[in-house]
């Protein structure tokens, strides 16, 4: 989701430096598994079921990315992380990619010294209210006690909208989104403010989710997407088109159910690129011709994944909007598979 603002930038580049000095793919290969960040748990994005196996739009992400390089979108070690450590995780070497509602900004990129592979959800910053709160804009919430995840980008943007509306609020500092579920539930802050879609991920599992309001306003840009150590481009190459091939499969008419009839050929060239049946894009990545068919294998294709885990049909209920492929209106869009 968000930008550090405990953990000291140089740090974090000195780590990742020396981390990404060895080539990743080598080393998932050789460990047999990808070792993947993901959040604490938000419902439809990332957390684990009843039987412990981790689930969500996040998750298949990372899912995809396994299938593609090792085969087996179950070799997945997943690493929970908060808005703290996620990035010391990253950089440091404890895993391969963070794919965990992270926002791509300036300093993430080009200080922190971590390469962003694409946009899986485009998102913003909105505010969650008790209906008894008795108010329909974030304009009114004067004096409010806010519960805030620290080392996130969302205190700066909470400070900025407060301060530029003239009103004041208390922060309730939190360290997960369970926590801030908790105190919110609780009463302990009359405001919880997160990314819009983890708001509704939260309510819709609320006891009584009609007893709580997510306000109109959206008060910030959140581009989240997956992202890697600078310095190893072979790797990010190949998350960054792994997430791609999702996307493009999506834009192509290449779903789960008739990937395997379109991977034997078809009228198409570039759904043959894409699956493999001509050309080399496989080898460029130091992977074999199937890797993308394997990854839209493992969960489908983009739209696919967001109809899954988090679109209107599920309880989370968002729609596709800004999400949407760039031929319905949306922001959803990849490069050419040539």
């Amino acid at each position: 989701m968000k930008k550090t603002v405990i953990l000291g930038a140089l740090t974090v580049a000195g780590l990742a430096a020396g981390a990404a000095a060895a080539a990743t793919l080598d080393d998932v290969k050789a460990r047999g598994k990808l070792n993947c960040g993901v959040t604490t748990g938000v419902p439809g994005f990332a957390e684990p079921d009843a039987n412990g196996v981790w689930q969500g739009f996040d998750v298949a992400v990372c899912r995809a990315v396994a299938a593609a390089v090792l085969g087996d979108s179950t070799a997945v070690e997943f690493v929970p992380t908060t808005g703290k450590t996620r990035f010391t995780a990253l950089a440091s070497g404890e895993i391969d990619m963070l794919a965990r509602n992270t926002t791509w900004t300036f300093s993430r990129d080009v200080d922190l010294k971590f390469e962003f592979t694409g946009v899986n959800y485009y998102d913003g910053q909105g505010f969650m209210v008790p209906a008894a709160l008795g108010v329909s804009s974030a304009k009114e919430l004067d004096g409010a006690t806010v519960c805030i995840q620290t080392g996130t980008t969302t205190e700066l943007n909470l400070a900025d909208f407060f301060r530029s509306n003239g009103i004041s609020y208390e922060p309730v500092p939190i360290e997960t989104g369970s926590e801030a579920v908790q105190l919110f539930l609780a009463g302990s802050c009359d405001v919880y403010t997160t990314d819009a879609s983890a708001l509704a991920a939260q309510r819709a599992n609320f006891p009584s989710p009609g007893d709580y309001v997510v306000l109109p306003e959206i008060v910030s840009k959140e581009p989240l997407g997956p992202l890697v150590r600078h310095g190893d481009n072979e790797w990010g190459d190949i998350v960054r088109w792994t997430l791609n091939a999702l996307i493009t499969a999506e834009e192509l008419g290449v779903t789960s159910d008739n990937i395997g009839e379109l991977s034997a050929g078809s009228s198409n060239p570039e759904v043959n690129r894409l699956l493999g049946s001509e050309g080399t894009l496989g080898e460029m990545l130091g992977l074999d011709a199937e890797w993308a068919k394997r990854a839209i294998m493992a969960g489908g294709n983009y739209g696919e994944v967001f109809a899954t885990n988090i679109g209107v049909d599920t309880n989370i209920g968002l729609a596709r909007g800004l999400n949407a492929q760039w031929t319905d209106g949306g922001l959803i869009y990849s490069p050419p598979f040539r």
